[in-house]
């Protein structure tokens, strides 16, 4: 396998797709002489076979806003491989959805949920309709009429999606009640749903407790912990939420929290106090993040800007992709951040990666830190296939397992001749072995 080759042909047949073209390159870029090892995977084109997805669904939706109006989105699910298993991605509903970032998401998925050792095949879906700004009857309508046209293409051994960026609880149960009326079948079919019908304990948590648990990991490598470290993190939904509940159990300080429109930074740390204010403002007023200062006046708000040029021991980017670029890294390295664990999908860009791996800092890719969010989904559908409900305890016992063991896969394929161990060409080759083994297993088709 010529790598360039296949980026190249790829972008010539899948032109303004961007951020796929970037997933690929730094995936082929690191599995490159790994997969040159095994000339059984060139006889069958395995690569090519890899990067493009087996489908991809694309259909309107049309649904009535409160004023009678009627609205128009887009819908997309791209099943990109299920070689391990049934299809497993998020739903995304942002005004940012396109084609090229829900192939990049479902490419990035496939390695991720190998990872885990579950058996979860990868995919992602979702549309260009934002909630932001819609009421609790429009969100409905519109979900209503986005698995209308869905709920063909998915199932309980098929295809089972759950929450993204935009499609929390909420969203979560107005589509499984669609899905249910639809079809006229209980199953388990959509991951992140509520307790009351179907759901995991530790669900909403286990992103990002999932980050700081592989965090925790690979600051072990080194003899550090977690705890007095100052943490710089971003986001402000679930994910960070719980990345910062996790580093304030395990004695670290959380510093920072931002949205779309900026961040926040306190001085004096987020408390356990302000962490539930933080807690309250997302998830029942639905505000933003610059609400905090009001409430907690020595923090200081920063419009449209992200936090990483604050001085902290540790990153966690816990928002959307490539918000974390080279003149970030460069000033994260030299305020001597230490360790950078993604919380998100593809955060940081390839020109910061670079200057993480040449500072030898620790630095895990979100398809091998951010794991934990996929993880919990895979338990919630063993736990729906069992008819059967485990405990917070066990459920995080088993999160935590699942993280520490993409640890060490990590760990094995990354480990280079230095002793630095670049985690993402451990995470790229171990996901990617698994995958590439099976299909082969699986004939060509």
């Amino acid at each position: 396998m010529d790598a360039k080759k296949v980026l190249e042909n790829l972008k010539q047949r899948f032109p303004n797709e961007p951020e796929y073209h970037q997933a690929v390159e730094e995936v082929l870029g690191t599995i490159e002489e790994e997969y040159n090892k095994h000339p059984e995977f060139d006889k069958v084109n395995l690569i090519e076979r890899l990067c493009i997805p087996d489908r991809v669904y694309q259909f309107r939706v049309t649904w009535m806003d409160d004023n009678g109006n009627i609205q128009t989105n887009m819908g997309y699910r791209i099943q990109h491989n299920n070689a391990i298993g049934p299809y497993k991605g998020g739903i995304r509903f942002h005004k940012s959805v396109n084609l090229g970032i829900l192939k990049f998401l479902a490419f990035e998925q496939t390695f991720k949920n190998s990872l885990t050792t579950l058996p979860m095949g990868g995919a992602k879906g979702g549309s260009d309709f934002s909630p932001r700004g819609k009421s609790s009857a429009e969100v409905m309508r519109f979900c209503q009429a986005f698995m209308l046209e869905l709920t063909r293409h998915i199932g309980p051994d098929c295809d089972v999606p759950a929450g993204d960026i935009g499609v929390g609880g909420r969203e979560v149960g107005y589509m499984f009640g669609a899905y249910k009326k639809y079809t006229r079948q209980y199953q388990g079919v959509l991951t992140g749903k509520g307790i009351e019908f179907g759901g995991s304990l530790i669900r909403p948590e286990a992103t990002g407790y999932g980050t700081v648990y592989f965090l925790r990991a690979m600051l072990k490598t080194k003899g550090q912990e977690i705890k007095g470290k100052k943490v710089l993190i971003s986001g402000a939904g679930n994910v960070a939420q719980y990345a910062a509940e996790k580093v304030l159990q395990l004695g670290g300080i959380p510093m920072t929290m931002s949205d779309s429109d900026g961040y926040i930074y306190d001085p004096d740390g987020i408390d356990r106090a302000k962490l539930d204010y933080i807690f309250d403002l997302k998830q029942v007023q639905r505000g933003r993040i610059k609400e905090y200062v009001d409430q907690y006046p020595k923090a200081k708000y920063v419009a449209g800007q992200k936090p990483w040029f604050e001085k902290a021991d540790i990153a966690l980017p816990c928002a959307t992709q490539n918000e974390l670029n080279e003149e970030a890294a460069k000033a994260l390295v030299a305020n001597g951040v230490i360790a950078v664990a993604e919380g998100a999908n593809m955060p940081t860009t390839p020109g910061a990666i670079k200057v993480f791996q040449q500072a030898k800092i620790l630095y895990s890719p979100g398809k091998a830190s951010n794991a934990g969010g996929v993880s919990v989904s895979g338990l919630e559908m063993s736990q729906n296939s069992e008819r059967l409900s485990w405990t917070a305890e066990e459920v995080d016992a088993k999160l935590l397992w699942i993280m520490e063991n993409i640890h060490e896969n990590c760990v094995k394929y990354g480990t280079e001749a230095d002793g630095y161990v670049n985690y993402v060409k451990g995470a790229n080759v171990a996901g990617f072995m698994k995958v590439a083994k099976a299909m082969m297993a699986q004939g060509v088709f």
